[in-house]
């Protein structure tokens, strides 16, 4: 689990093919780290079957369980007691992001939506970036151009969630690389503070 522990960074965000919290393959190809580690799961499970006498399903079946959710509720429960700053904020993951032309090569219309959620007891400020997905095979810039118009300064209340709507027009004029119009959904961002950043 602490091979690719999902904290500060979401270690799955680039993996195109996981098992068990394991990056099995990225953009890059193979991950051997992720394979080793889904290797020593699958070991640890057949040797924790085997050394049982009774119980054996009930048992792996509740290893499995709790390996699955156990990441999730210590970063809640760290978020929720100790975090502060870009530490305390969490991000479901369904922002969408939707972008059509309004001149040819040169102004886009862009409007994205997401929520954040601050767990800490004081207010936090962050700067959002945006990033773009490694499996586009176009390569073509989408979700990043959201950034021509940041950086985007966000302030979010003590212990509270909120729902963040950006509408831009981007000049797209020096940018050669990019999509004509489109949806994005699941779109991963970045958020910094002057301390430090995280990748969501």
């Amino acid at each position: 689990m602490t091979l690719f522990f999902p904290f500060p960074n979401d270690v799955l965000n680039n993996a195109n093919f996981t098992f068990m919290s394991f990056p099995i393959q990225d953009q890059d190809g193979y991950v051997l780290l992720g394979v080793f580690g889904a290797v020593l799961f699958i070991g640890a499970i057949i040797l924790l079957f085997n050394s049982l006498e009774k119980y054996r399903f009930r048992t792996v079946f509740a290893v499995v369980i709790v390996y699955m959710v156990l990441p999730s509720l210590l970063i809640i429960a760290y978020q929720e007691t100790l975090a502060t700053g870009v530490s305390a904020i969490s991000y479901d993951g369904n922002g969408q992001c939707s972008f059509e032309a309004i001149t040819e090569n040169e102004v886009m219309g862009g409007e994205c939506d997401l929520v954040l959620h601050n767990h800490s007891n004081e207010a936090v400020t962050v700067e959002l970036e945006f990033t773009d997905s490694l499996f586009r095979e176009d390569d073509m810039r989408m979700t990043s151009l959201m950034n021509l118009a940041g950086p985007y300064q966000i302030t979010i209340d003590a212990n509270s969630q909120q729902s963040i709507h950006l509408e831009e027009l981007l000049d797209i004029s020096d940018v050669s690389n990019h999509v004509h119009s489109g949806e994005a959904f699941g779109i991963h961002i970045k958020v910094v503070d002057s301390e430090k950043s995280r990748v969501l």
